[in-house]
């Protein structure tokens, strides 16, 4: 049947997440099963807006039921964002262990080596990248499940290399 892996591209405003089937027979191509965002209105206080990536999430692990789960690390660019969004990761972080699922974790440059094979690629360039590995002939948006895509694709990668 092959292996499911979920990406995560945390954030509280926008989760993004991708769903891929990889094949059993190397030569193979991968799936892709599902892509998208998990939203959280600004209107509302934070604890709700945890509660609905918390549902969310898991709605997401028992609709494609994942063999393994890879989430970008945290990187440190606003700090005003940072807190906000270390606080979404966490929330990610407690479901996947609620699920005692699998979890490998990468940084950004390490997903843009994995795709493009420079580690300084820009946006454009990942997401074509993961356009070309999934055989689709559009970018997948918005952009932030086409970076849950990406990080499921460089979990993939790292596990044949």
């Amino acid at each position: 049947m092959g292996q499911r892996i979920l990406g995560l591209d945390p954030g509280l405003a926008v989760v993004g997440f991708g769903a891929i089937l990889c094949p059993e027979i190397e030569q193979s191509p991968v799936t892709l099963l599902d892509f998208g965002v998990i939203k959280t209105s600004s209107d509302l206080e934070i604890g709700e807006r945890l509660c609905i990536i918390y549902e969310d999430l898991h709605t997401l692990m028992q609709q494609w039921k994942p063999d393994l789960v890879a989430i970008e690390k945290l990187f440190f660019y606003r700090m005003g964002n940072t807190i906000a969004v270390a606080q979404a990761r966490g929330v990610l972080m407690l479901v996947l262990a609620q699920h005692k699922m699998p979890l490998v974790e990468f940084t950004p440059a390490q997903i843009k080596q994995a795709l493009t094979g420079m580690g300084n690629a820009d946006k454009h360039d990942v997401q074509l990248a993961v356009a070309r590995e999934l055989n689709l002939d559009y970018i997948p948006k918005p952009d932030d499940a086409a970076d849950g895509l990406a990080v499921a694709l460089t979990a993939w990668f790292q596990c044949h290399d």
